[in-house]
């Protein structure tokens, strides 16, 4: 079934209401379920409702936690999530942050303590529509295992980067360091599909295209040691330097409970002109060349928002179930 992007937000919203998120911190998750939605990322979407909804149940996420912003440095800024959500945390800290890249030309922001920020990019573009350079990390729960290995150390660990324009980003990629999103390995068991060789190993550290056999081995990193890499700077970005836990001390993300996330995000706040004044001369020419080119782009560049998504009719069923239910009313699916 089609379903407005706004009523995507306010049902989701009335959802975790519900399940007993605070009025702002309901709006916040809920406006970035649809956003996720309306640029076509279901993964980060409605899929994660249920989750979000069984967790505040539980007392895995703090729904009424009321995020601390503190400015220890001119150019630092940090959000305690106090083990809430995520995007409540950085909308009350991007204020600060955008102000203190302005005055320095640029700015950290780390939210500590946080549930999953689920999509990355969903932060970098806030960051871009004030006219600044958005580059951001966050880590998971583990499930990438080192190349040679089979044991999982760091999360999925994506990095995001969201380059601002006129009329909207000139640039924004968001991806994980993994070779897969988890949830691509979780939808392929739901459907009873296999998986490409290349995305994960099993147990004893061999190629699998089992879904099931990949949950229980690891993934693996984009461009073995090169993803690698990039997955231990995101580890080392979202976990050292805000405190938060490392992804080896979080739990399965969509478990219905357990110890909260406790997860990291960090974030780069660049004013473009900050260097120099040849910043969109440079960036013009770079993506003249891209677009000589047929069939090539800069990523992210074109992208458009629905107004109105396809939802599979047992998701909008389930979420709408949600949205109507009293805090008793909610039992995990096997």
């Amino acid at each position: 079934m089609r379903v407005p992007v706004s009523e995507i937000a306010a049902t989701t919203e009335k959802a975790l209401l519900a399940h007993g998120a605070a009025p702002f911190a309901a709006a916040e998750v809920a406006r970035a379920v649809a956003r996720a939605e309306a640029l076509g990322n279901v993964i980060c979407g409605l899929y994660y409702v249920e989750s979000y909804c069984l967790q505040l149940r539980s007392g895995r996420v703090d729904g009424q936690a009321d995020p601390h912003v503190s400015q220890p440095r001119p150019g630092t800024v940090t959000a305690d999530a106090r083990l809430g959500f995520a995007q409540p945390a950085f909308a009350r800290a991007l204020p600060t942050a955008v102000a203190a890249a302005r005055g320095n030309g640029v700015a950290t922001l780390a939210v500590a303590h946080a549930h999953t920020c689920t999509s990355l990019g969903y932060f970098t573009e806030q960051i871009a529509a004030a006219g600044l350079i958005g580059i951001g990390f966050t880590n998971a729960s583990p499930v990438v295992a080192p190349p040679g290995g089979a044991a999982p150390v760091i999360g999925t660990n994506p990095i995001a980067m969201t380059v601002p324009g006129e009329d909207g980003p000139r640039m924004h990629f968001d991806f994980s360091t993994s070779a897969v999103a988890l949830g691509k390995i979780t939808m392929a068991k739901a459907a009873g599909e296999k998986i490409p060789l290349g995305w994960a190993v099993d147990a004893q550290g061999n190629p699998t295209t089992d879904p099931a056999e990949a949950l229980k081995g690891g993934l693996v990193s984009a461009g073995g040691y090169k993803g690698w890499g990039f997955g231990l700077m995101a580890e080392v970005m979202a976990a050292c330097l805000t405190g938060s836990v490392n992804s080896l001390d979080v739990k399965g993300l969509k478990l219905p409970d357990g110890p909260p996330h406790d997860l990291g995000q960090f974030y780069i706040l660049i004013d473009p002109g900050a260097h120099s004044d040849a910043f969109a001369a440079r960036f013009a020419r770079l993506a003249e060349a891209v677009a000589a080119q047929e069939g090539a782009r800069i990523p992210g560049a074109a992208r458009q928002a629905m107004t109105e998504v396809e939802v599979p009719d047992a998701l909008w069923a389930l979420v709408s179930g949600l949205a109507d239910a009293d805090q008793g009313g909610l039992a995990p699916r096997a």
